[in-house]
């Protein structure tokens, strides 16, 4: 399950630097990219949370930690597209890099 969160962590990380590169050279991008970026960071928070129930420890709660303050931040940012307005490009850049954080500290778990 662990393994399912990391692989899926990943895949909505290189969907995030698509968007994020889109979102800094104004092009757009297709909402199936954005919808398939939260819907794997969903799913993947979600079976993070699962492993950090059965298996708590200090890595693993702070990983969900910073993954539950990036999926904060980009469903704000979606819900702020969806009524058309723009977010600032600090909350994108500051969400990615919360993700990266959360990340790195999944990684450390499993290594």
């Amino acid at each position: 399950m662990l393994f399912t969160a990391i692989v899926l962590f990943a895949l909505a990380a290189v969907l995030g630097i698509l968007i994020l590169k889109n979102w800094l050279t104004s092009s757009n991008t297709p909402r199936t990219v954005i919808y398939v970026h939260g819907l794997f960071a969903a799913i993947a928070v979600l079976l993070l949370l699962i492993q950090v129930i059965r298996h708590p420890n200090t890595a693993l709660r702070t990983s969900f930690v910073f993954f539950a303050a990036a999926a904060a931040g980009g469903l704000y940012m979606f819900f702020r597209d969806r009524k058309g307005k723009f977010s600032p490009t600090w909350l994108a850049v500051a969400h990615g890099l919360i993700a990266v954080t959360g990340f790195v500290f999944l990684l450390l778990n499993v290594l």
